[in-house]
């Protein structure tokens, strides 16, 4: 078995600039990544063969962006046992909202975790993915602690040059 990664598979290309924010957390982590464009109903032979031969492969977990009927995470969750995580994209006439439903309305027993829509759920998918790699890498588990505590930092920071901007302290 290869090194464990992350599977990020999208619908079209146009989930592309939402799923950058994907890939900067991904990199932060130093988690290795593979990057694939597939349909759930365009290319479903195609989907299932690069399912199953990266969970052989050592895939950790699923990151499943796609827009519309939305219903990528759910066909990839069908195929592994491997966690699925899926992110609405915002297109389309009802801004993603379509795509937040037919992402999280997954029946009993075929789970996709479902983060919000857009950038900010890429950005937390890929977040969610490490939290799972987390589990059986400590130094992953350290990293993200790190990050924390560096975000908190950074926010009590922020809030004491606020209370001095505006004469509160």
């Amino acid at each position: 078995m290869s090194k464990p990664f992350v599977a990020i598979l999208m619908g079209s290309d146009s989930d592309l600039p939402a799923l950058q924010a994907t890939f900067k957390a991904l990199k932060s982590f130093d988690i290795t990544y593979e990057v694939r464009i597939h349909s759930a109903h365009r290319t479903p032979e195609a989907t299932h063969d690069y399912v199953t031969g990266a969970e052989a492969r050592g895939c950790q977990a699923f990151i499943c962006a796609a827009g519309l009927a939305a219903h990528l995470a759910g066909a990839v969750s069908a195929i592994t046992v491997r966690p699925v995580i899926g992110v609405p994209m915002d297109g389309g006439p009802l801004k993603g909202q379509d795509a937040l439903l037919s992402t999280v309305m997954m029946p009993g027993g075929i789970p996709v975790a479902t983060v919000a829509i857009g950038s900010a759920g890429a950005k937390n998918a890929a977040y969610l993915a490490a939290q799972i790699m987390a589990v059986s890498d400590s130094d992953l588990a350290q990293k993200l602690r790190d990050e924390r505590e560096a975000n908190k930092k950074k926010i009590l920071a922020r809030n004491d040059e606020v209370q001095k901007e505006l004469g509160l302290a």
